[in-house]
């Protein structure tokens, strides 16, 4: 059986494919989710402001939405800005998203306890492995740091049936119609159904240095916000 907390697709693979839609890829996610990604980053960094951070490390920060989100919300914090796949970085900075780092999740270009808080956004799901990217997370958080992960989650009945219809069945089509790649967004939902979420996250975030682990579901369980402090040596 394949292990939920690893992603069967190598980097190279991942890399490639956001290189491909990195263009149209914001206006794929405000299309295709109705607007409602503007209102889970703002979710995301109310909890983070309140957490008061100095340092803050945005991971697989993409097209840099929530690191411009954080730096609004958090105005006295260093935000870094920090992804794999460099046309994806080349769009952020189109936007002016200040502190930009070339970095891959699993091996992190930054020192041990840099950072008060880190934050990853719709993108653990793509990292080869799910706990050892945490893992590397807790290793760059300050003791007494918290690290905040937001991402897509299959939702409980009523809404799992036409949740699982929208999204294998429609919108792989949108996609492809708005950025030309109709497998990019099909790997969306793959990895979707197979990424653990609720419990299960909660279970991988106390195995990889944190405690108080805690799931908050957003918009009928469609994403899920967690949130968890580094455990103290």
């Amino acid at each position: 059986m394949t292990d939920p907390a690893r992603n069967p697709h190598p980097p190279s693979f991942v890399r490639n494919l956001f290189a491909a839609i990195s263009v149209r890829y914001d206006l794929a996610n405000h299309l295709l989710s109705g607007g409602l990604d503007y209102v889970w980053r703002a979710r995301a960094s109310r909890l983070v402001r309140s957490w008061r951070p100095r340092t803050l490390l945005d991971l697989a920060t993409g097209s840099g939405d929530l690191a411009l989100s954080l730096g609004t919300a958090c105005p006295d914090a260093f935000v870094v800005a920090a992804d794999f796949c460099l046309p994806m970085l080349a769009q952020a900075g189109k936007k002016s998203v200040p502190n930009l780092v070339a970095a891959d999740g699993m091996r992190l270009p930054f020192g041990d306890g840099l950072f008060d808080v880190v934050t990853v956004a719709f993108g653990l799901r793509n990292m080869s492995d799910c706990g050892g990217a945490l893992r590397e997370m807790a290793r760059v958080l300050a003791p007494g740091g918290h690290v905040l992960v937001l991402d897509f989650s299959v939702p409980p009945p009523p809404l799992r049936a036409p949740y699982r219809f929208y999204l294998h069945r429609v919108l792989p089509l949108l996609a492809g119609w708005l950025t030309g790649d109709k497998s990019a967004y099909q790997y969306l939902g793959a990895t979707i159904e197979h990424f653990p979420s609720g419990t299960a996250m909660e279970a991988i975030l106390h195995a990889s240095g944190f405690s108080g682990a805690r799931s908050r579901p957003l918009t009928g369980g469609i994403v899920t916000l967690y949130e968890a402090e580094k455990k103290a040596d």
